[in-house]
C-alpha cells in the first residue's frame, strides 16, 4: 500500500532501498526478511514521503507526509 500510494513500482522501490525487486515482492507478500532489509525498505519509503503509523488498537497503517509533494506525477 505504501509503495502504490507513492506511485512507485517494485523496481523503483528496490533501487531506492538498495535491495532486489524480488526482495520487495517478498516483503509485500509478508515473508520473513532480515531485520536490516525491512529497515532499508522502511527508510526508503519514509524518504520518499510515507509516514508509517504504529499499531494503536486500530492496526498499523500508512499516510503520505505533508501535502503529498513527494508523490510522482
Amino acid at each position: 500500500m505504501a509503495r502504490t500510494a507513492l506511485g512507485l513500482g517494485v523496481r523503483e522501490l528496490a533501487e531506492k532501498a538498495k535491495v532486489s525487486p524480488d526482495t520487495v515482492a517478498r516483503f509485500e507478500r509478508g515473508e520473513v526478511l532480515k531485520q536490516r532489509t525491512v529497515e532499508d525498505i522502511q527508510r526508503a519509503l519514509e524518504a520518499a514521503g510515507v509516514e508509517l503509523i504504529a499499531e494503536n488498537g486500530g492496526g498499523p497503517g500508512v499516510r503520505l507526509k505533508g501535502d503529498g509533494a513527494h508523490r510522482r506525477a
